[in-house]
């Protein structure tokens, strides 16, 4: 079964994070606190979204995901920061049914673009997701600004940013 998650689900979602954290072999990267979450999740404007999935045991996958915008069509679509499932779940359709879940809501709202990022080195969720239909953007390279680095780009600025 797949649900939108709520305030209460935040200790579960904060618990599949850092799982998650693990499986990509960096278990201290994730430094968001349940009070983060919270207020990202549940807030006055909140900046992400999440589903879970759930079996008879309860919670075993979540899907964390928001907007963004296409300046080619148009339209706002669906980027997926983190999709997620329990070793023990694998194998069960969880995954797909929390994918499939966000493209019904792409569809529902007329956004022209579902989008997720994967570590090459993840096989088995690669070819998950080409057997669904999901095509790699090769030539395209993420690039990322954190520490230092952003915050010397930011002192160059004499823009205030709404």
């Amino acid at each position: 079964m797949i649900r939108t998650a709520t305030v209460d689900d935040v200790p579960v979602i904060h618990t599949m994070i850092r799982e998650l954290a693990a499986y990509e072999r960096e278990p201290d990267a994730a430094k968001a606190t349940e009070a983060q979450l919270r207020e990202a999740l549940f807030g006055e404007h909140p900046a992400a979204f999440a589903l879970l999935a759930e079996d008879a045991e309860g919670p075993v996958g979540f899907a964390l995901w928001f907007r963004n915008f296409s300046t080619w069509t148009g339209t706002h679509g669906v980027y997926l920061e983190d999709l997620y499932v329990r070793p023990e779940a694998r194998g069960g359709g969880h995954g797909k049914a929390l994918l499939a879940a966000l493209a019904e809501i792409c569809v529902e709202r007329g956004y022209a673009r579902f989008e997720w990022s994967v570590l090459d080195w993840n096989e088995p969720s690669i070819g998950f997701y080409r057997s669904i239909g999901a095509e790699p953007m090769d030539e395209w390279t993420v690039f990322r600004l954190t520490g230092d680095a952003l915050h010397n780009l930011a002192g160059v600025s004499n823009v205030n940013a709404a």
